[in-house]
Order: C-alpha cells, then sequence, then structure tokens
C-alpha cells in the first residue's frame, strides 16, 4: 500500500521509527524490536537509513519483513549526498524486489571524514532525488522537515521555500523533525499553509528518557528544549525510571494536544526502546480510536 492511500483513510496516524543495528551486531537484533512493536498495530513502520553490512540490503530486508512477516506497511528511508545515479537505481531495484513501495526522500548527512563540501554523486538537496525517482520509478515519496529549521537554512522560511521545491518534486506526505515545543509546530504548519503546502504532515515524537538524549539532541538539531523539560531532568535525572516516565509523560502531553489540533499523524522515535513505545500507545490509544471510528 502507499502510505498516501493511509493518510487518506484515516484522520491521525501513528507510526514508529526504528533503526538497523549497528555492523558489529546481529541483524537477529532488529526483529525482537519489531516482535514487541508490531502488536501495538502502527500504520506504518520506517526504517532508517545504514548499517547491518550493506546499507541498501540492510534497510530493505528490515522493510520487506515488516510488510510480509508482521503485514504492517514500511517505509524505507533513502539518502543520496554522495550517491551516484546508477547507485541509486541499483538501490531502488533492492528496494523494489523486496516488495518495499514507500521511500523516505533523504540529502543525507555530510560523511563525517569529508572536510570540504561533497561534490561526488549526482544528487545535492532530497528534491534532486525526489524529482529523479518520481520521473524513472514508481515508488510513493515521504519526506522530511524542519517545524524548528533545518540546522543549515539561513532561516525558516528560506527552509520552507525549499520544502515547497521538496514537495513539488514529488513528495507526497511529510515527517517532522522532532520537537519539544508545539507552539513552534504550530508556526511552522502556519507558514507552510500560506506557502500552500498541502500533503499530509506527521509529527516527529521522541520521549525523552535520558539527559545524555538531549545534549545529543541539542547538538545534532535545531530542537529547543522547554524550561519545563529541563526542570524535570533536573527533578529525576539520578533515577533512571522517574526520568524515563517522566519523559512518556511529556511526550503524551506533547501529542494529546496535537492530536486535539487535528494533527494528520503522530511518528514516534522510538530508539528501538519498545517498552518506551508500549507505555505511550497504552496512554494514547483510546485517542488514535476516538479520532478515527
Amino acid at each position: 500500500m502507499f502510505l498516501t492511500e493511509l493518510f487518506a483513510q484515516k484522520k491521525a496516524v501513528m507510526s514508529f521509527e526504528i533503526f538497523p543495528p549497528k555492523p558489529t551486531s546481529s541483524i537477529d537484533v532488529i526483529y525482537d524490536t519489531i516482535d514487541a512493536l508490531a502488536p501495538l498495530r502502527p500504520d506504518y513502520i520506517s526504517v532508517t537509513y545504514g548499517a547491518g553490512g550493506s546499507a541498501s540490503n540492510a534497510t530493505a530486508e528490515i522493510a520487506s519483513i515488516i510488510k510480509k512477516k508482521y503485514n504492517i506497511n514500511s517505509l524505507a528511508h533513502l539518502t543520496c549526498l554522495t550517491s551516484s545515479k546508477k547507485e541509486i537505481d541499483k538501490t531502488l531495484t533492492i528496494l523494489k524486489e523486496n516488495g518495499v513501495a514507500n521511500i523516505l526522500a533523504l540529502r543525507g548527512d555530510k560523511p563525517k571524514d569529508h572536510v570540504e563540501e561533497v561534490t561526488a554523486g549526482d544528487f545535492k538537496h532530497a528534491s534532486d532525488l525526489a524529482e529523479y525517482i518520481n520521473n524513472n520509478h514508481h515508488f510513493c515519496l515521504g519526506g522530511a522537515c524542519y517545524p524548528e529549521g533545518h540546522p543549515q537554512a539561513a532561516n525558516l522560511d528560506m527552509d520552507i521555500e525549499n520544502l515547497k521545491r521538496k514537495v513539488d518534486s514529488g513528495v507526497a506526505f511529510l515527517i517532522t523533525q522532532l520537537f519539544f515545543d508545539n507552539d513552534s509546530f504550530y508556526r511552522f504548519k502556519e507558514k507552510v499553509d500560506k506557502l500552500g503546502i498541502k500533503v499530509p504532515i506527521e509529527a516527529g515524537i521522541m520521549p525523552i528518557t535520558n539527559r545524555q538524549q538531549i545534549e545529543r539532541i541539542i547538538e545534532m538539531t535545531n530542537a529547543k528544549i522547554p524550561p519545563k523539560l529541563y526542570r524535570i531532568l533536573d527533578k529525576f535525572e539520578h533515577n533512571k525510571e522517574a526520568v524515563k516516565d517522566a519523559g512518556v509523560a511529556f511526550a503524551t502531553e506533547q501529542i494529546i494536544e496535537l492530536l486535539a489540533n487535528d494533527i494528520d499523524g503522530i511518528h514516534i522515535y522510538t530508539m528501538n526502546r519498545p517498552q518506551v513505545a508500549k507505555d505511550l500507545v497504552r496512554n494514547l490509544d483510546s485517542l488514535f480510536y476516538a479520532i478515527n471510528k
């Protein structure tokens, strides 16, 4: 199923994101995670790009198993920054052979060993990848967006103009970078609407389970941490279980408000921690049922 059909059928979609294990770990580890997540009945599960030997093979294998074994829709991430068209064609062939119909078209991060600007490859932006796939292959394309602006964008308005180009290139739905301040999302959504971007937008939410997570997030993204969340961490950081419960409670409150404001869906960054996802879904199950009944 193309995920666009799913968004057309449901008022609010719920999805999870998982990532393949490191090359030094058995790929079987991820299937334990999927075994635990499958009973939560997500509308789809996305698989990030990387690890497990050949990145494309691992992502395709996991996305295929999610669909074929668990009968859950899957979304495979695909990055392009250092790839040639030939390499992208090969990866797309692998995905198609594995029955994967949905792709999250991403630029990808610059490799850590590249000091200078990356010039290798045929794609500079995710919009280039989306346009190429849309013109030469048959997949449903999703894309990423950034409520608080991409870290490399000059400002939010310019980032949203780039987002419009991505959608015009064939991206049919969007998933946001994680955020903790719903007001940031509402401001972003207002700007998106004014620019005429009409595709469904899922809100990316990550339940915080430890303080190190926050520090990594600040380093990697533009996500702003509300004082309320800092106070929670300051109060409970020395008790792992308390921090986990507080993080789930914060994410629950955030999602409830988003659902009350007619969000198209919630994309939960599980960090391959099924119990956190279970706790969150237990708090929200009746809300999704009430919205979609």
